[in-house]
């Protein structure tokens, strides 16, 4: 069973930045994509950003896209967020999601396997 865990979240001020990070374990070779969603109180799991691990390809959220990084380090089945100039509309549990396939897939329902989430609280 694949297990993700998350990590690196925390309290920051609008403007900062946090890092945050997924270790996969027991990970198949049959999952090929990764992808980072949040989910703020009161709403829907929004779609962030998402790498296939290999040959890397990425594709973010238009709320994110260049303030936010998605990258992996393969060696150790660990996948990143860089998240920069950070704003309080960002603040929300994020969470780690892998999935058996190839493809920019904004439906979370599509992933097959998730973090525990780790909370990220952006203050203004």
């Amino acid at each position: 069973q694949v297990r993700l865990v998350e990590s690196g979240g925390g309290l920051v001020q609008a403007g900062g930045s946090l890092r945050l990070s997924c270790a996969a374990s027991e990970l198949t070779s049959s999952v090929k994509t990764m992808a980072w969603f949040r989910q703020a109180p009161g709403r829907e799991r929004d779609f962030v950003a998402t790498i296939t691990w290999s040959p890397g390809f990425t594709y973010y959220a238009d709320s994110v896209k260049g303030r936010f990084t998605i990258s992996r380090d393969n060696a150790k089945n660990t996948v990143y967020l860089q998240m920069n100039s950070l704003k309080s509309e960002d603040s929300a549990v994020y969470y780690c999601a892998a999935r058996n396939g190839i493809g920019v897939v904004y439906n979370g329902a599509l992933y097959n396997y998730w973090g525990q989430g780790t909370q990220v609280t952006v203050s203004s």
